[in-house]
């Protein structure tokens, strides 16, 4: 059983939500972002030491994932990944304030038997084959359509949200293009945990360059930060991050498959099990509400007019 590679998961799970509800928190304080202004997006987030914790959470986060590619196959590492979004409620309920509805606690409940579900089919040597690297072309072929209708989407919804009279954004079609060019990133962090070997570094950085992983990784991380940071700053973490985690949890498994021809476990229990927990996991992100219920306005009038009414 690859203990190893699922304590990775959760450690990474933790540091991620950890990580995205810092940075909400050190947006709120801070000027409001745009994407035609990156260089003053960047220098603004830089100068916030709360907003600086949270990007380092989210690099560790980024080791973590690295030791979970390395031991375990995309589908299981994604189906353990989403179950961060439990953490994810409960610091954004505590720490941000924004309230868990009865909806997303029953989410909470089905996304842990999904997890349950997804370690169960680890069990057996043919249910943890890993590969290693994609050929370049097949990656590069799914990669670059993706990073450009992720591009695309955004800006369409930046289109949209400076529209006059325009309704207050959701965050969907944020996540959705932002999820886009994270599922990207995560092929090309499945591709380094594959080339890396500690007892030859040299070959390492010389295949690592000669792979379209690293140059993968540095176009979705700089239009990530950007996107991303802005999107958080205008939206609860609690729909983008949920919203972003489906995206890129069906991207990773449905793509990463074909890139890296990871095969499902042959046994039939098995592979029902690693099927069904991401489904599950997957069902539950969709169905979580995006909106927030609308407050009710507080009653007006005087006492005696309130007193006549009942």
């Amino acid at each position: 059983m690859p203990w190893w590679g699922v304590a990775s998961a959760l450690l990474a799970n933790v540091l991620y939500s950890t990580g995205f509800v810092l940075e909400k928190r050190a947006l709120a304080g801070l000027p409001a972002l745009s994407t035609r202004q990156p260089v003053r997006v960047v220098g603004r987030l830089l100068s916030s030491p709360l907003w600086l914790a949270g990007s380092l959470a989210l690099a560790a986060g980024f080791a973590a994932q690295l030791a979970v590619y390395r031991t375990l196959p995309l589908a299981a590492a994604q189906g353990l990944f989403v179950s961060g979004l439990v953490l994810l409620l409960l610091l954004s309920s505590v720490v941000l304030g924004e309230r868990t509805s009865g909806r997303e606690r029953q989410g909470i409940v089905a996304i842990l038997v999904a997890l349950a579900l997804v370690i169960a089919s680890l069990q057996g040597e043919d249910a943890r084959a890993v590969a290693r690297t994609a050929p370049p072309g097949t990656l590069l072929l799914i990669a670059v359509p993706s990073l450009a209708a992720g591009l695309l989407l955004y800006r369409s919804a930046e289109r949209r949200a400076r529209r006059r009279h325009r309704l207050p954004t959701a965050g969907v079609p944020y996540g959705v293009a932002v999820g886009l060019l994270y599922g990207v990133s995560s092929l090309a962090i499945k591709g380094v945990s594959g080339l890396l070997a500690p007892h030859d570094l040299p070959a390492v950085a010389g295949r690592l360059l000669r792979s379209p992983y690293p140059y993968l990784l540095l176009v979705t991380g700089a239009a990530g930060l950007v996107l991303s940071q802005t999107a958080l700053q205008r939206c609860r973490a609690s729909v983008i991050v949920p919203v972003c985690t489906t995206v890129t949890c069906v991207f990773t498994v449905v793509c990463g498959t074909v890139a890296f021809g990871e095969p499902l476990p042959a046994d039939p229990l098995r592979r029902a099990l690693r099927l069904g927990g991401t489904a599950v996991a997957v069902a539950v992100l969709l169905a979580l509400p995006r909106h927030d219920p609308p407050v009710p306005e507080p009653a007006t009038g005087t006492p005696e007019s309130l007193d006549e009414a009942r």
